[in-house]
């Protein structure tokens, strides 16, 4: 576990994330809304978690006094759930690359959805977004197949290492 490793994940989760973005750009309001089996029933339904989530954990990071899930409430369009997502996307890269490697150890303070609070050490959490991200995304991947969009490419880890500039140092 080091800076250079969590920075690393922080910049393939943000290179994912944009990829999906432009996407979901593309895709109709009929297949943004269209019910379709997974965890969540739509790719709408799906991008709010996800948004939602990235935007939590930062707040969580950035001990945000009055964190909001997203997902509770969300009712804008897609292009709004988009702009959200990207901001998230982009402070979870922003904290890690300013976070000290020191501090990884420290305790985060989270609410759960339904109340009530817990705390996880930080790199677990950071661990847990970037998981969390990638699970979702392939679901993502998928629901998109299912409603007809075809313009997709890979999202593995392998092809972002393999198309970036990665310092093996």
């Amino acid at each position: 576990m080091n800076k250079q490793y969590f920075t690393s994940l922080a910049a393939y989760n943000s290179w994912a994330d944009d990829k999906v973005m432009a996407w979901l750009s593309q895709i109709t309001d009929t297949q943004w809304e269209q019910p379709l089996p997974s965890s969540f029933s739509s790719i709408k339904q799906t991008s709010v978690h996800m948004a939602s989530a990235e935007k939590i954990w930062v707040d969580f990071w950035t001990k945000e006094t009055n964190p909001v899930y997203l997902s509770a409430h969300f009712e804008g369009s897609k292009n709004e759930l988009i702009n959200i997502w990207k901001i998230a996307s982009t402070g979870i890269r922003n904290f890690i690359e300013n976070y000290p490697e020191d501090n990884y150890n420290d305790l985060v303070t989270f609410v759960y959805p339904r109340g009530g609070s817990g705390q996880m050490v930080y790199w677990q959490s950071f661990a847990h977004i970037m998981n969390h991200s990638t699970y979702h995304r392939g679901q993502l991947v998928n629901l998109l197949r299912q409603a007809g969009f075809t313009g997709l490419s890979s999202l593995d880890l392998a092809t972002y290492y393999l198309t970036h500039t990665i310092n093996a140092s």
